[in-house]
């Protein structure tokens, strides 16, 4: 009975774990496998010649163990019928190094299952696995490929990882690497220029898929989620709108988080007719895409170093604020931080967490307040000296829509904050703008490029090196009854080496 018992438990540990596994998932700190390692899964009992074998392809901070550790996507795919193989590319590289990768692993698994192949990524690894297919040339092993929650045009998250505010943690967490820097928003136009129009991007049929759920208050997605409602449903990392491509058939947009959006039995039957060896007619409803709409900023952003006790990361916001979720994010957990308001407010932390997504390794703190007293508010630090933080405030206002983002002709070179006359006194209006230069490897060190902006809100670009300037903008100004308040907003522009620029 117990030599029965130990086989049992021996074809279960077979069937459900790949043949080669290595410790690690999605955003953990585990080992993220040997980049350019690949390893197919069990043999299906019958093999069905018109299923394509599948090539999952994790993304950012990640590794192959994410379809199988705390994930059902593999057993899905094997108990449907599926051979499948999993590989480790560069956890922070960028995706040309994962293309380039990618592309000669792919011969190598095209030749060892002798037919043609669909890709199903996660995240970045979408961008990895259309660099192979466009510019590293492994088109031809390929049929269909499924992106599931891919920022095709970036994320705003990676653009706040290179702000001004954020340098201080970022630099010390790790936030800031090739990976991260080449998933700005604006280096991602780049890409789009430099790839949408090749003939190639249209050789394998794109699918998308998209998630709008963040999770509770206080999951590894929820803050994610607050920061970019900004920018328009998201599934606490990705928008949905940044999730598509103009030649890409969307098969679901769904109440996924980043995380849930990859696991077999939530999403695989929403791809699977879409497995097959042959090259599926794309129903694309996508015509065109427009990315760079004016953008309405509904937060505050804050960042550097907490010196020792006392008071850091001061913000003001305005009468008829409906609730306000602040957020500080840290190198090290700090339990002993307060939320004061104006009126002598002590708050107390609501829920604290460790981020493992875009900044990974750094802790979050958050303090939730409905119907808070408009003047200044801050956080109060105890016996927390030289930690890097990152504050963001996210304000549900009953006057919304103080100014807008609106980004003007790229040969123009203008961006411009526009102010609702009709809502603001524009007399009491400050302008504040700094811009963060890195090279489009992510390699060079940051550094800070002053940026002009006029009194009206308009700012000319006179970016001339070739890079990333992410672009910090903070407003001050009154409300018409005289209430202070601020926003920030966040954007990065590529610069390429003719001196075009790309939102």
């Amino acid at each position: 009975m117990v030599k029965y018992s130990f086989l049992m438990a021996l074809l279960l540990i077979l069937f459900i774990s790949p043949s080669k596994t290595f410790a690690g998932s999605f955003g953990d700190k585990g080992n993220a496998g040997i980049p350019g390692h690949w390893y197919s899964g069990n043999t299906p009992i019958f093999i069905d010649q018109t299923k394509a074998p599948i090539v999952f392809i994790h993304g950012l901070n990640s590794s192959s163990a994410t379809w199988w550790e705390a994930n059902d996507m593999y057993q899905v795919a094997y108990q449907q019928g599926y051979e499948t193989a999993f590989i480790d590319l560069y956890p922070t590289e960028d995706m040309w190094t994962n293309g380039a990768l990618l592309a000669e692993k792919l011969a190598e698994i095209h030749q060892h299952f002798g037919r043609d192949l669909v890709l199903v990524t996660h995240s970045k690894g979408g961008i990895d696995a259309q660099s192979a297919l466009v510019h590293h040339g492994a088109h031809s092993f390929v049929s269909n490929v499924i992106t599931l929650s891919t920022p095709h045009y970036g994320s705003e998250l990676a653009d706040l990882a290179y702000s001004n505010w954020a340098g201080w943690l970022a630099g010390i967490v790790g936030g800031r690497n090739a990976a991260t820097n080449s998933l700005q928003t604006g280096y991602m136009a780049y890409f789009r220029s430099e790839t949408d129009p090749l003939p190639h991007a249209r050789i394998n049929p794109f699918y998308t898929v998209a998630g709008t759920s963040w999770g509770s208050f206080g999951s590894s997605l929820y803050w994610g989620g607050l920061y970019l409602r900004s920018y328009g449903q998201n599934d606490g990392a990705v928008t949905v709108k940044h999730s598509k491509l103009p030649y890409s058939q969307e098969l679901a947009i769904g109440s996924w988080n980043h995380t849930t959006v990859k696991e077999g039995h939530a999403t695989f039957q929403t791809f699977q007719n879409y497995l097959t060896t042959e090259r599926m007619a794309i129903e694309s409803t996508i015509e065109s895409m427009d990315v760079v709409d004016p953008v309405h900023s509904d937060q505050i952003v804050r960042g550097g170093t907490i010196q020792g006790s006392g008071e850091v990361g001061e913000f003001t916001i305005e009468n008829g604020v409906t609730s306000m979720t602040v957020d500080l994010l840290s190198d090290q957990h700090l339990p002993s931080l307060t939320l004061n308001g104006p009126n002598g407010e002590v708050l107390p932390i609501d829920i604290a967490y460790p981020d493992d997504e875009m900044f990974e390794g750094a802790f979050h703190h958050l303090f939730k307040v409905n119907a808070p007293k408009p003047g200044q508010w801050s956080i109060e630090a105890n016996h927390a000296k030289n930690q890097a933080y990152l504050l963001t405030a996210v304000i549900d206002s009953s006057v919304d829509e103080f100014f807008t983002l609106d980004f003007e002709d790229t040969q123009i070179k203008k961006l411009h904050v526009q102010g609702n006359s009709s809502k603001i006194n524009k007399q009491k209006t400050i302008y504040q703008a700094v811009a963060t230069y890195t090279d489009k490897h992510g390699k060079q060190k940051s550094r800070s490029v002053p940026v002009s902006i006029a009194s009206d809100g308009t700012m000319s670009l006179p970016f001339k090196k070739e890079g990333i300037y992410t672009l910090t903008i903070d407003v001050k100004s009154e409300t018409k009854k005289a209430y202070p308040f601020e926003r920030t907003f966040i954007k990065s522009v590529y610069v390429d080496h003719q001196g075009n620029l790309y939102y």
